[in-house]
């Protein structure tokens, strides 16, 4: 079987000689001048594997995610072990530079029977993971709390239609109910349109933590250490939570990489027995109608985390508008993330809006016009909890304890059930040196 095979780099001519010599199943089809023309090449079809020999600086989760995505294999030739060793843990075979021709012919066809095979297992969507995973070592330090060993983390992502239905009230108060029953707990801002997590919790930080982590992820350089670094320490009550905060600015979205964030995502699993993620609303995936390579895709940080959450909270707000936009925005839910299986949640549930008995008839209209799932929560609206909160720079179970709002919240994500799981509850221990 022959192999056609890109090749971009310094030392690519006597790769390319060395190939030809070898007259094996490999065949050299072009030499690329640099990594954007060796992009193109590849998704025209013309090669199975590329091989990038010397220069693998410029190669990132974005590239090899944009490779596996047309099922081309990369091969990464680099004298450096530090470099070798990063190329690994972004899922590239990696080889020094002066590896024997037919070494190399054997590790190409052994990336392309991987692609190929990774292929076949990727999700039905133009988001599909790359399956790599980042390998490097943590930091050594002091063991902190975390998953048990050999288990991942749960991803919840909050999610719902364009209109403000509370996605980032609901998301930030979820992850401090769980800080604070004990669980460690990491939330992240990855909302491209309108980020709001810090604003919401009081934080000054002009830094943008999940954009700092997705710069790491993408170079494959993002461990434990780091991790920690680029994350703001937050008290909960007598929880702490850690959080990513999200861009500072909406026009810098392209800086958050669809194949970068699901990076953070898997390592955030690592170190936190929960990964909330506040989404942002729309699921449109139309770059590629614009672009013709490497597109950056707006909503690709809203669909990857789709793609990898545990559980999906689909929140609507409770009201004649926010009920049709939900129906519908689900319909487009199914269709963009075949996998997923939303939890739905209406949000502000209030009789002004709805009429007398808000929740039956809050209930009885969604059993006839909605999708077929069930109502997961109601959550009733506290406008004075709310806004106590929000200027305080809280969360509710430190503005309005007592809330109801808050106890429906705290209900939706630390219920018995949800509790009695493989994770062990931990009570927290006091952070009060922990500033906010």
């Amino acid at each position: 079987m022959s192999i056609p095979v890109v090749t971009v780099g310094t030392g690519q001519a006597e790769l390319v000689g060395s190939l030809e010599r070898l007259h094996g199943p490999v065949t050299v089809v072009r030499r690329c001048s640099e990594l954007a023309e060796l992009v193109a090449a590849c998704q025209t079809g013309l090669a199975r594997a590329a091989v990038v020999a010397g220069g693998t600086r410029d190669v990132t989760a974005t590239l090899v995610d944009r490779l596996a995505t047309v099922g081309v294999a990369l091969v990464g030739l680099t004298d450096d072990d530090a470099e070798r060793a990063r190329l690994a843990g972004l899922g590239v075979l990696a080889a020094s530079e002066a590896v024997p021709a037919q070494e190399l012919a054997r590790l190409i066809g052994e990336a392309v029977e991987a692609a190929a095979a990774l292929s076949a297992d990727r999700p039905a969507s133009s988001f599909a993971l790359t399956g790599a995973r980042p390998t490097v070592e943590a930091e050594t330090g002091a063991p902190e709390e975390g998953p048990e060993p050999g288990e991942l983390g749960r991803v919840i992502a909050v999610w719902g239609p364009i209109g403000s239905p509370g996605r980032t009230t609901i998301a930030v108060n979820c992850a401090a109910e769980l800080a604070a029953e004990g669980h460690s707990v990491i939330l992240v801002d990855a909302d491209t349109y309108g980020p709001s997590v810090a604003g919401t919790l009081g934080l000054l930080d002009d830094s943008a933590g999940l954009a700092q982590a997705c710069r790491l992820a993408d170079q494959g350089l993002l461990e434990r250490g780091s991790l920690d670094r680029v994350a703001s320490p937050v008290v909960a009550g007598a929880g702490l939570l850690r959080v990513l905060t999200g861009l500072t600015r909406a026009d810098r979205w392209p800086e958050l990489r669809a194949a970068a964030f699901g990076s953070v995502l898997e390592r955030c699993r690592e170190v936190a027995e929960f990964v909330v993620v506040d989404t942002g609303f729309c699921l449109e995936a139309d770059e590629e109608l614009s672009f013709d390579t490497m597109a950056p895709r707006r909503n690709g940080t809203t669909l990857r985390a789709l793609e990898l959450a545990d559980r999906v909270l689909a929140i609507g707000s409770a009201d004649a508008v926010g009920m049709p936009r939900l129906v519908r925005a689900l319909a487009e839910l199914e269709q963009a993330v075949p996998g997923a299986a939303p939890t739905v949640v209406f949000n502000r549930l209030r009789a002004s809006a709805v009429g007398r008995s808000p929740d039956r008839a809050l209930r009885d209209a969604w059993e006839r016009f909605g999708p077929g799932l069930p109502i997961a929560a109601m959550v009733p609206h506290d406008a004075e909890a709310a806004d106590a909160a929000l200027l305080a720079g809280q969360v509710l179970l430190e503005a309005a304890p007592e809330s109801a709002m808050r106890h429906s919240i705290a209900e939706l994500v630390c219920a018995p059930r949800q509790r009695n799981r493989k994770f062990a509850v931990r009570r927290a221990k006091a952070h009060s040196s922990v500033p906010r």
